[in-house]
């Protein structure tokens, strides 16, 4: 069982003892650091709570919504919502934050509780680390019986949410209605279920929804690559369908499938997006360090600079507001649109690829065809308790000091045809190694090559 604590909140599986796991302990525990954090700068007395479709998530949000009131906040509960969504309605509710309960891609057994500010944005990893260690010190304050905060509810912004999406300049609706697209989803068994066909409906979109029951048994592994997308890209072959559509559990995350089955690629998702817009809107791009030089070769086309961020949204964004892209995201699958919000946002992917496929006039193969190719490799390394994980990215940095190396969030070596990065994942104990090269043969060997040299310097 597990527990793992960072500046983007807590994250642990269901079960277990208190200190362990993630338990209506610590959750408590928890919620009122964040509370308290919240409460030295407030500018409303309002938090937003918004879940996904988990089996655990009624508990979780019973214990999260009681802890807050018995902080002092009014609880504004969503209900069953999209991560982007409870961004957007922190900002459009005026509230002082918001908590988002979801563990993303993570398996069933997991849970997570992710902090948002007054911008409906992730905490910085100094505002992360404040809180932890006011939940170390467990120095809270809790409200008399006359200053409770109150519980109100509100399910309009799923509503609110595809409002900001479908009006938003460089969608063009009426060119989507016009081409009469049939699309297939896949939104294993959470909020997908909920909101995308609403999102269909607006823009005139025939679809047929795979494990579309919000319940939270997920129907297989949540995380959306090709491994575990076996029944709608056997669905897609059957060639009714012009694109197909995954998400995860909180919709954040979004990979398209070619019309003949076979996957577009989720690094792609953000790429083809942005060659859209670029072309329409001029200026620079951000992805983190993992995701796919394909971006930097589309930006560059269109006039604009590149730049990296370290793995993990808030940093992205960050980058962003410094450079002032105008498109940006991460290579899971993350499109992160400042026109709409600073965060990733698979209804705004979906509006925009359909904006671009009605543009072309073409099929969601040929997009891809027409796009920079390179191969990513994702492998990775389990953790043991005794792995000393920064003094090995220290070696393998001096290994490599002769090549170009960034050390900002982990190590990443960038040859001139390929890179590799291997990074301390802060979801899950192990240690992400990716890789991308001309073919997919060559970004795993590397990736290999670069894993037996861990392995060998742990052993020694």
């Amino acid at each position: 069982m597990t527990l793992i604590k960072s500046i983007s909140g807590i994250r642990g599986t269901i079960g277990g003892r208190a200190g362990d796991t993630l338990n209506p302990l610590d959750i408590v525990k928890f919620t009122s650091a964040y509370a308290t954090f919240i409460g030295k700068n407030k500018k409303s007395n309002v938090i937003v709570v918004g879940r996904d479709a988990r089996i655990s998530g009624e508990m979780v949000k019973n214990v999260v919504c009681g802890t807050l009131m018995g902080m002092g906040y009014d609880v504004l509960n969503i209900g069953l919502a999209t991560t982007p969504t409870t961004e957007m309605a922190v900002t459009m509710s005026g509230a002082a934050g918001g908590i988002i309960i979801t563990a993303s891609h993570n398996p069933r057994q997991w849970n997570a509780l992710k902090l948002l500010n007054s911008e409906g944005e992730f905490l910085t990893a100094a505002d992360g680390a404040e809180v932890l260690s006011i939940a170390e010190r467990e120095d809270f304050e809790y409200a008399d019986v006359d200053n409770l905060g109150h519980y109100y509810e509100d399910n309009t912004f799923n509503d609110k949410h595809i409002d900001e999406v479908v009006k938003l300049k460089l969608v063009d609706v009426e060119a989507i209605r016009k081409a009469k697209y049939r699309v297939c989803v896949d939104a294993i068994n959470s909020v997908g279920g909920i909101i995308l066909p609403q999102l269909f409906e607006r823009l005139g979109v025939e679809y047929t929804i795979l494990n579309g029951k919000a319940d939270g048994d997920f129907a297989h592994n949540p995380e959306p690559l090709e491994k575990n997308l076996s029944g709608i890209m056997d669905e897609m072959r059957t060639g009714k369908y012009d694109l197909g559509i995954v998400v995860d559990p909180d919709v954040d995350r979004l990979a398209f499938i070619c019309e003949d089955g076979n996957m577009f690629g989720e690094e792609y998702t953000l790429v083809s997006v942005a060659d859209y817009v670029l072309g329409k809107t001029k200026g620079n791009t951000v992805s983190n360090l993992s995701s796919t030089r394909a971006l930097r070769d589309i930006t560059r086309k269109h006039g604009g600079e590149y730049y990296a961020a370290a793995v993990g949204e808030v940093n992205v964004t960050t980058k962003m507001k410094q450079c002032n892209a105008v498109i940006g995201g991460e290579g899971n699958g993350g499109v992160i649109y400042p026109e709409i919000h600073y965060g990733r946002d698979a209804l705004v992917g979906i509006a925009l690829f359909l904006s671009l496929l009605a543009e072309k006039g073409c099929k969601v193969s040929e997009i891809r065809q027409s796009l920079p190719d390179y191969y990513i490799a994702k492998n990775r390394i389990d953790l043991t308790p005794q792995t000393d994980v920064d003094a090995i990215l220290v070696r393998i940095k001096d290994k490599y000091a002769n090549e170009q190396v960034n050390d900002i969030d982990g190590v990443k070596i960038d040859f001139e045809d390929k890179w590799v990065h291997l990074r301390k994942s802060n979801t899950e104990p192990i240690i992400r190694v990716y890789s991308e090269a001309a073919t997919v043969e060559e970004a795993d060997a590397l990736g290999k090559e670069l894993m037996q040299i861990v392995y060998d310097m742990t052993k020694q």
